[in-house]
């Protein structure tokens, strides 16, 4: 089987995972030392794996989904909005990590991998794809803002026609009464 596999959407790699641990600071490179010194030592707080396990790194515009590579059980999943880190360790040219903000509690989350090939690969290839979220996101607010600016416009626009429609009914009423009083 390949290291990386294809879709039109994603883009999935082959890695080892560390683990991932909770981390104070959401960006930096000191981070990723951090949390492999925290993957180190022995503690029971820490999620992290018994062993390096293979896991299917899938990358697309919405996140980063990781799978168990044999029985492809979702680990995590990061939308892309969610992560603030993205680099390869300073030492060790095969380690690279993401620091993401924890959906739902105010905590952020080192995960880290191991990747003989692909470490620069994968940090760039989710840089790109987090600056293509952040376009089509800009994309999208921008269509917003011209959708409530033409909802707006209609509502002006329907406003003046019913006040023109009041002063054509008031004009005609005024005529046809005029027509009526000459014929009598």
């Amino acid at each position: 089987m390949s290291d990386i596999s294809e879709d039109e959407n994603e883009i999935a790699f082959t890695v080892k995972f560390l683990g991932r641990v909770e981390v104070q600071r959401s960006e930096g490179l000191q981070v990723l030392s951090e949390a492999e010194g925290i993957l180190k030592s022995p503690d029971k707080d820490t999620e992290k794996t018994t062993k390096k396990n293979k896991v299917s790194l899938f990358l697309s515009v919405s996140g980063v989904d990781i799978l168990e590579h044999k029985t492809k059980f979702m680990l995590y999943t990061c939308p892309l909005s969610s992560i603030s880190f993205c680099g390869v360790h300073q030492t060790k040219p095969n380690l690279f990590g993401f620091v993401a903000r924890h959906p739902a509690a105010d905590m952020n989350h080192c995960y880290l991998f191991q990747s003989k090939k692909f470490s620069h690969l994968l940090v760039s290839i989710i840089g790109d794809a987090f600056q293509a979220s952040r376009r089509e996101e800009a994309v999208s607010s921008h269509r917003d803002l011209v959708v409530e600016a033409l909802r707006h416009k209609n509502k002006v626009l329907q406003k003046e026609n019913k006040e023109l429609k009041k002063r054509l009914v008031a004009l005609l009423g005024n005529g046809a009464e005029r027509a009526d009083s000459n014929m009598l």
